[in-house]
């Protein structure tokens, strides 16, 4: 999700500044190759700052997951190594309740 944001934010800030340096100012010019009237233009700069904001939303998405992710892995990681320390010295007790399976 972070690339795929990043990726939206990079292709809109080049359609952006390929309009902005690149057409004359009157005319819509040229853009990327391609012939463009003043209000493809204006479109092209729209979808451009709403692929740039939609960037921005899926990387703060991804960023949140992948963080809520490693905070819970750290957690279980933590929660296995006491469960790992609490057997060991039950076994280390010799302490097995009766029970055949210990």
């Amino acid at each position: 999700m972070v690339i795929l944001g990043l990726a939206l934010i990079i292709l809109g800030g080049i359609a952006i500044l390929s309009a902005v340096f690149v057409s004359e100012p009157g005319s819509g010019g040229e853009l990327l190759g391609f012939d463009v009237s003043t209000l493809e233009s204006f479109f092209i700069g729209v979808a451009a700052g709403a692929a740039i904001l939609w960037g921005f939303s899926i990387l703060k998405w991804g960023t949140k997951r992948s963080l809520a992710h490693r905070r819970e892995r750290k957690e279980l990681t933590e929660l296995n190594q006491k469960l790992e320390r609490v057997e060991a010295e039950r076994r280390a007790d010799g302490d097995n309740d009766g029970d055949p399976r210990t």
